[in-house]
């Protein structure tokens, strides 16, 4: 059989050999501030990664086994690009110790001569960072118990925690790539496209290598997705409350299924906006999302939680800055205006602006489908992103699995684009290109723009 395979799939698998190699490189031989190293082997992973598709998308699962294969690379290395994953164990072993950890910050067991509070509390709190250690955490319950499950089967090793991390991460991401095809089966797409997110460099390095949950949050996504296809409204409503509880960022996504849930009890020729069982359907369902989440936080509603965890959300808003777009044009009129940074001041009310937008979506714009749903929600969340003062590379995977169902391929665009943003670490610090920026923003944006107004409704790539 291997014999076989090896037969009609030669070329397609001798490129998977040589991206291992190039994952190799990436994993153990690597520092984040050297960036044209870096943006090399990403721009030959990434070329490859599209030949592969190109070669062998009629091998469901070969691609299944070459994306499996390629996240093992990273099995046993500590993140080379991204530094958060000291804060998660600090998280998980706080927790496992019966301590709240909202309630704290790693600075103040510092402070108070306590940092052994968990074991190697010292090397986590260097490893994150003041800045991070300094913060109250922001991460929901059902990601804090995954930081847990990594201090129970870890022990006290840092590195152990980090294969226990992939190992869950892993399992997400495959459990993405079974969901997503019969997802994609069901809506009459194409059933390679799966691997435009689950093949992509961008995520097996992000979420894989450097250890973000959004490929968690995203497996609850797709899940939800699914069930809400097949009319499980129910498991459909508590599975996207699971993935609120992992990140919050899916709580955008909430009005945009309005008129999806109004579609489905309404008859063929009534207005959905009368269909009494439609809302009905749809306050269960909102119900039933927002009391699931409301579950998963109660074992943490005591002493100072709300202020601790909404001044921490508030950062992304007042006071942290990375890779923003939009964001970066208002600020620097405000220098040149009124001679001072204005973040403090626009933060907080460009979220206003995002929330009309998705008002606008759902309530304007014509989402009886479930692939007209996804793609609303999809142009609201990049919406999102594009006024947002922080967008860290981790973030495009959720546009860049929503685009999978949609004919829109801009966010896979992105997903190689975003790699610009790490020219900000250098050996003498940390330095914005704001050139950079502006170049992975306009590329995306004239792709996007030259999708929208192309006449041929299908996917740019297939």
């Amino acid at each position: 059989m291997i014999a076989q395979i090896w037969k009609y799939h030669k070329l397609p698998l001798l490129l998977a050999l040589l991206s291992l190699v190039f994952y190799w490189v990436f994993a153990y031989d690597l520092v984040r501030d050297v960036f044209i190293k870096l943006f090399t082997l990403y721009s030959a992973l990434f070329f490859l990664f599209y030949k592969i598709i190109q070669l062998g998308k009629t091998d469901f699962w070969l691609l299944a086994f070459i994306a499996f294969v390629s996240r093992l690379i990273f099995l046993p290395v500590i993140p080379n690009l991204s530094q958060d994953f000291y804060r998660f164990i600090w998280d998980g072993r706080l927790l496992l110790e019966g301590l709240n950890p909202y309630l704290t910050t790693p600075l103040s067991y510092v402070e108070a001569g306590a940092v052994d509070i968990v074991a190697q509390g010292e090397q986590l709190y260097a490893g994150m960072g003041p800045l991070n250690g300094s913060h109250y955490t922001n991460y929901p319950p059902i990601n804090q118990l995954c930081f847990a499950i990594a201090g129970l089967f870890s022990g006290n090793s840092i590195t152990g925690a980090a294969i226990v991390f992939r190992m869950l991460i892993l399992i997400a991401d495959m459990g993405i790539i079974i969901l997503g095809k019969k997802l994609l089966q069901r809506m009459g797409l194409p059933i390679h496209a799966i691997f435009w997110y689950a093949l992509n460099p961008f995520i097996i390095i992000e979420m894989t290598g450097n250890l973000h949950f959004e490929s968690v949050m995203l497996f609850f996504v797709v899940w939800s997705l699914y069930l809400l296809q097949k009319g499980k409204w129910v498991w459909s409503a508590i599975l996207l409350a699971f993935s609120i509880s992992v990140k919050l960022l899916p709580l955008l996504f909430l009005p945009l299924l309005f008129q999806f849930l109004l579609t489905r009890n309404s008859t063929q020729h009534q207005n959905i906006f009368l269909s009494w069982k439609g809302w009905k359907q749809a306050a269960l369902y909102y119900l039933v999302v927002l009391g699931t989440v409301a579950l998963t936080f109660a074992p943490y509603l005591t002493g100072d939680f709300a202020e601790n965890f909404g001044a921490s959300i508030a950062l992304w808003f007042k006071t942290f800055e990375f890779n923003a777009s939009i964001y970066y044009i208002i600020r620097w009129y405000g220098y040149q205006t009124i001679g001072w940074n204005i973040i403090g001041d626009v933060g907080p009310l460009l979220p206003r602006y995002v929330v009309g937008f998705l008002l606008l979506l759902a309530f304007f714009r014509k989402n009886k489908t479930l692939k007209a749903t996804i793609t609303a929600v999809l142009l609201g969340i990049s919406f999102y992103f594009l006024l947002s003062t922080t967008v860290h590379p981790w973030y495009v995977a959720t546009p860049l699995i929503l685009c999978v169902f949609t004919k829109y391929r801009f966010p896979l665009v992105w997903s190689f684009a975003i790699i610009l943003s790490y020219s900000a670490y250098g050996p003498d610090g940390f330095k914005e290109n704001l050139w950079l920026v502006a170049t992975e923003y306009l590329i995306v944006l004239g792709v996007f723009l030259w999708e929208v107004f192309r006449k041929n409704e299908k996917a740019i790539i297939a």
